[in-house]
């Protein structure tokens, strides 16, 4: 779907100009002239652009005053434009929250090149607080099903209630023998070497998941699977 980029400048030729690039890089231009006038706009637009070019010498509001007021109701990228290259505007201007700042005369292609890397930023930022509201890990008994990395795990009855057994008490050192009890009650001839086989088998699981879902090389460390080995007394489970 093709992003709108509102222009807040002036001087049509520069606008027109920037316009007619972004059009042929696939982009919506809009173009405001004033800054009050678009501050209005974007109170009261249900559709924002996805980022703002912005002239910092407006003839009714200076670029700067225009961004101040506009960070305080909305997040929208920002790059300014600007007739002036002195350091300190530079520093100002990203100080009060633009992304980034162009002077003139400037390269239209170079202006849309600068859009497009702000916006892939954004897509960034927007992914990584996504991802780290999703936990890797969900138990949901009511169910009876496990959650890993946003995929239900395909589990046996026995891989089911030891993986909830582990997850219901995060931190706590369960013995074999006490997985033995918890786990395998119908079982009684059960060997306590299951618990290892059963434990290999939902890791490798994890790990699956994990690798279906970030498509990162299997290369971490065991406990990223989350099941804690402590060596000659039994297992835990460290979802962090």
């Amino acid at each position: 779907m093709s992003k709108s980029i509102l222009i807040i400048e002036d001087e049509v030729s520069i606008a027109d100009t920037l316009a007619y690039a972004l059009k042929t890089d696939g982009f919506i231009p809009q173009h405001l002239c004033l800054g009050q006038q678009a501050l209005e706009f974007l109170r009261t637009t249900t559709t924002p652009p996805a980022l703002i070019v912005l002239d910092i010498g407006l003839p009714d509001i200076n670029g700067f005053d225009v961004c101040r007021q506009l960070r305080q109701f909305s997040d929208t990228p920002v790059l300014f434009l600007t007739a002036r290259n002195d350091e300190i505007d530079r520093i100002v201007g990203l100080e009060i929250g633009a992304d980034d700042y162009v002077s003139k005369p400037f390269s239209p292609r170079e202006v849309v090149a600068r859009i497009r890397a702000i916006l892939r930023r954004q897509q960034g930022k927007v992914q990584t607080a996504a991802d780290a509201t999703v936990p890797r890990f969900e138990l949901k008994p009511q169910e009876a099903r496990i959650i890993a990395y946003g995929q239900t795990l395909s589990l046996t009855r026995y891989e089911y209630l030891l993986q909830k057994t582990l997850m219901e008490s995060p931190g706590h050192l369960f013995s074999r023998a006490q997985l033995m009890e918890i786990v395998w009650t119908n079982a009684p001839d059960t060997l306590d070497r299951t618990v290892d086989a059963h434990v290999k088998c939902l890791r490798a699981k994890l790990r699956q998941a994990r690798l279906n879902n970030t498509g990162a090389a299997d290369d971490v460390e065991a406990n990223d699977e989350g099941i804690i080995t402590h060596r000659g007394m039994g297992y835990s489970w460290s979802p962090a």
